[in-house]
């Protein structure tokens, strides 16, 4: 897999960022993962590659996190948004709103299928449970796509020297 010069150095923001924001506290949910499997995706030339760096920021961080019954799940997920990000024409508002509410449909089925009883009540109460956690995830990737798109713009400008 070959990479551009501005790819390399988002590779190594993105990596960078994605440790230190999953291993610093913050509140539930609100993390730059699904931020960085959309805009990878949208921006990246090497798509591959781009389906490929979520899940390295996630499995370097779950190694010192702890692994858990829904990896299988929350890294389909991120494979998922990164194929919306490639398709995308531009990294929108509602895209990213469906990038938050893909994982937290994906994540939330594999938490009720794992830890609530397999009915109705089970099912409602895990989705209801999940609700703050989704106002996070939804503030998070509307701030975490914003910053990384500006960001990304910037690098991929010649800086000026005198």
């Amino acid at each position: 897999m070959e990479l551009n010069k501005t790819e390399t150095k988002a590779f190594l923001g993105l990596v960078i960022l994605a440790f230190i924001t999953r291993l610093l506290p913050h509140p539930p949910n609100f993390a730059p993962i699904t931020s960085i499997a959309l805009f990878t995706g949208y921006n990246f030339v090497n798509k591959r590659f781009a389906l490929f760096i979520p899940i390295f920021c996630m499995l370097i961080t779950d190694f010192y996190l702890g692994f858990h019954s829904l990896m299988p799940i929350v890294y389909l997920s991120f494979v998922i948004i990164s194929l919306i990000g490639i398709q995308s024409k531009s990294l929108s508002f509602i895209k990213v709103i469906s990038a938050s509410s893909i994982f937290f449909l994906l994540s939330n089925l594999g938490v009720w299928y794992f830890y609530y009883p397999l009915n109705w009540t089970g099912l409602s109460s895990c989705f209801i449970l999940a609700i703050p956690f989704f106002i996070n995830s939804i503030a998070g990737d509307l701030f975490y796509t914003a910053v990384l798109q500006f960001s990304f713009e910037k690098i991929k400008k010649p800086v000026f020297h005198l």
